[in-house]
């Protein structure tokens, strides 16, 4: 099987965002949440911070020596190690998934140095030194206090009759369960059985306590969550730094496309029109000489001879003209320009083309589109030896598909200088993907995605 795929940059993608949940949700994630508050949070950021301190530290010491620079660089991916495992961890919380900050950018084209020290150039490196620093131990530190303190109070508050007597408290409950009684109900004795009390006391807290706990774990790990993706998740500037990347390489895929096209049509003529032409001039040239001669039924086979080369000359023009310019494409449209693809195509082709895609297309994206389905269905017939196709044209939302499937021998692949890998730079040129699947014995699939450009 033969698989060529030339996506949009997946780095375009934004990042997710947290979904509706339910109270229902929120218990269901409580475990994992308490998890990571209680127990990893705090251990985590502890020893990040102390093993990052003592290699920055280091690093920063020994500046004025050789070493000093890559003991520094080696501090940041340091810190970057234990950011990347922060985002790890909180994968098993309810927070939403943090999308990978762009840790490349800043690298340039040099040698060794330049490579060592792309670190000092990117600010991911050191927002997580900042976060393995300061931030994260605060953070972990708070969540923590609150997050046991719900916990503790969920789990006690209700069992505070069961292992309450087992903790020696002397006069402790005679003591603050009447002031406690009398400020909450006013007028009744709590004197006969203050530890009756107590447990009422402890119980209404206690539940209360635990009907909150899950919103407050949630909470929690949500502000944790919020401060790890500001530090070390992926920045609005890594989007835009890839779909700059992204847009060059498009554009000069456009350029090979275009550049590529222009040399075919510059081969078609040569090879077509032009000797035609030539034919044609050399028949006149005869003519004239069988005319001077009074040969007049040489003239008229001549005469014929070469109105049959000016009309395929004619001929063959249209349709380089018709591959530049289609008119049918112009007047009504992409999807109605497919269908007569198809019903022109040397094979029967089935067609189920969405007529929305017409108005979901520039005429640019159009006119490309319309000379890739073309050459494919080109190719089915000339290569691929097939008896039959069909063409797909649907919109999906903000991508338009189109799916040209052929019966044909399969083994399809781009090779370099090829038609297929000039389609698939010309599909690249819109942004959009090229995917082969062409087993040996086929069928061939292609499916061709660009994004909506109306």
């Amino acid at each position: 099987m033969t698989t060529a795929t030339r996506p949009l940059d997946s780095r375009f993608s934004a990042p997710p965002t947290a979904p509706r949940r339910g109270y229902g949700h929120a218990w269901a994630a409580a475990p994992g949440n308490a998890l990571f508050l209680v127990l990893l949070s705090v251990p985590l950021a502890i020893v990040a911070m102390g093993v990052t301190w003592v290699v920055f530290g280091v690093g920063v010491g020994s500046l004025l020596l050789v070493i000093g620079v890559p003991v520094l660089v080696g501090s940041l991916y340091v810190a970057r190690g234990f950011a990347e495992a922060e985002r790890a961890l909180l994968r098993i919380t309810s927070n939403p998934a943090i999308p990978a900050p762009d840790w490349r950018r800043g690298t340039k084209d040099g040698g060794i140095w330049v490579r060592l020290t792309q670190p000092l150039r990117n600010a991911h490196y050191w927002m997580a030194v900042l976060s393995s620093l300061l931030v994260r131990p605060i953070v972990a530190i708070v969540t923590f206090a609150f997050a046991t303190v719900w916990v503790v109070m969920s789990l006690g508050g209700p069992t505070y009759w069961f292992w309450s007597p087992f903790i020696p408290d002397g006069n402790a409950e005679s003591i603050w369960v009447p002031w406690a009684v009398q400020h909450i109900f006013g007028g009744i004795d709590p004197s006969p059985d203050p530890h009756r009390w107590a447990s009422m006391l402890y119980l209404g807290v206690g539940i209360v306590f635990l009907l909150t706990l899950p919103l407050v774990l949630r909470g929690l790990v949500r502000l944790h969550g919020m401060v790890a993706a500001a530090l070390t998740g992926r920045w609005e500037s890594d989007d835009l730094a890839a779909q700059v990347v992204g847009l060059d390489a498009s554009l000069g895929a456009a350029v090979q496309a275009e550049d590529a096209g222009l040399r075919r049509l510059e081969r078609d003529l040569h090879d077509g029109p032009q000797q035609r032409l030539v034919r044609l001039q050399m028949d006149l040239a005869a003519l004239e000489r069988r005319a001077a001669d009074g040969d007049a039924a040489a003239v008229a086979a001549l005469a014929q001879e070469s109105r049959g080369h000016a009309q395929a000359a004619l001929d063959e023009l249209r349709a380089l003209a018709g591959g530049v310019a289609p008119p049918l494409l112009q007047d009504r449209g992409i999807a109605e320009a497919i269908a007569g693809l198809a019903a022109a195509s040397a094979l029967p082709v089935r067609a189920d083309v969405a007529p929305e895609i017409t108005a979901a297309l520039s005429p640019e994206a159009a006119r490309n589109l319309y000379f890739v389905v073309a050459e494919l269905l080109t190719n089915a017939a000339k290569h691929g030896g097939a008896d039959g196709a069909s063409v797909t044209a649907v919109r999906e939302g903000p991508l338009v598909r189109v799916t040209v499937l052929d019966d044909g021998r399969g083994g399809a692949a781009p090779r370099s200088g090829g038609g297929l890998e000039g389609l698939a730079q010309r599909v690249q040129g819109l942004r959009g993907s090229m995917h082969i699947d062409s087993p040996e014995g086929g069928p061939t699939i292609v499916t061709v995605t660009v994004p909506v450009s109306a």
